[in-house]
């Protein structure tokens, strides 16, 4: 009798150790909050002082004519003394917009993992206070596809979405978000999650859609800017094809390649038909270290005001 219920015991534990990663849709209970990781870090922990670094980079840039209707923004997620100034530039336009729902999508860092996972937590903590997880449009990305779930670890330790936080709280007031991790950065896989994304905000204003990532990571200031400028372009032309294309065959970089062409597949689908540049830059530009740096961006895509003509 002994021997089976250690038999038993074993054969439970090593279901449920298997069973950790993915949790049900279902499972986040009523106060499943996700307290910061990287608050006196990456960005001061202490609310006040965040506040006075957060309007310091937002009193920089000044707000741009865009000339239509914000539908998505590409920001970087290096710690605030590295990309603040220029995750600032996106964040700008956001300010006062009337945006309730912004849709985070990012890369994994920590955890390798296949397809997306769309944290169901019910929100996110940093020294400004709690961001709710609007969980029910987080259900419906995870019901498009098979391979979206919720895999809790991977949204443990990942900075590329917390990061954004403290500059949305500043800019928006009250809000809620789903925050999405992709596992899989490949063309399919963004455009899948593209797909979902369009269902949701078609015919909706309210909803922003955010990639978070850096660029090419480790180079000279010179190769960087190269890199990175490439990038760019393919921002500005709105051409997720060729930026796919040249980031496998390392004409350019991005730690969260598959955020932005997911992102720049689902803006162009709601209609967005100009890009714009708001900043880029380089550690290098802060730190004056130009053997090894890493490039950040910012950009508005932006579709025409109803009755514009499209030519």
């Amino acid at each position: 009798m002994k021997q089976k219920l250690t038999k038993l015991f074993f054969s439970t534990l090593f279901s449920c150790v298997m069973a950790m990663p993915i949790c049900s849709p279902l499972a986040a209970d009523k106060a499943d909050i996700r307290h910061s990781v990287i608050a006196g870090i990456w960005y001061p922990g202490n609310p006040h002082d965040l506040y006075a670094e957060l309007n310091k980079y937002l009193s920089g840039p000044r707000k741009v004519l865009l000339g239509g209707i914000l539908r998505a923004v590409i920001v970087p997620h290096a710690g605030y003394r590295y990309s603040g100034a220029i995750a600032a530039r996106a964040y700008r336009q956001i300010e006062g917009s009337g945006f309730t729902r912004v849709i985070l999508v990012g890369p994994s860092h920590y955890l390798a993992f296949k397809g997306v996972s769309v944290n169901l937590q019910t929100a996110y903590e940093t020294p400004l206070g709690s961001v709710p997880v609007d969980r029910s449009l987080g259900r419906k990305i995870i019901e498009s596809q098979p391979d979206f779930r919720w895999i809790r670890q991977a949204h443990a330790r990942e900075h590329s979405l917390e990061i954004q936080l403290p500059f949305l709280q500043t800019v928006l007031g009250k809000f809620e978000i789903v925050p999405v991790i992709m596992g899989d950065q490949d063309y399919a896989t963004a455009e899948r999650l593209a797909n979902a994304l369009v269902a949701l905000v078609q015919g909706r204003r309210d909803i922003l859609l955010l990639a978070s990532s850096d660029l090419s990571h480790f180079h000279t200031y010179e190769r960087a800017t190269m890199l990175d400028a490439c990038f760019a372009s393919h921002v500005l032309a709105l051409d997720p094809e060729r930026l796919s294309r040249d980031l496998a065959a390392g004409k350019t970089e991005a730690c969260g390649g598959g955020p932005v062409l997911s992102i720049l597949l689902a803006a162009k689908q709601l209609g967005a038909r100009n890009a714009l540049i708001l900043g880029r830059a380089n550690s290098g530009d802060v730190t004056g270290e130009r053997s090894r740096v890493v490039g950040y961006l910012s950009a508005a895509l932006i579709a025409p005001q109803p009755g514009t003509p499209l030519y």
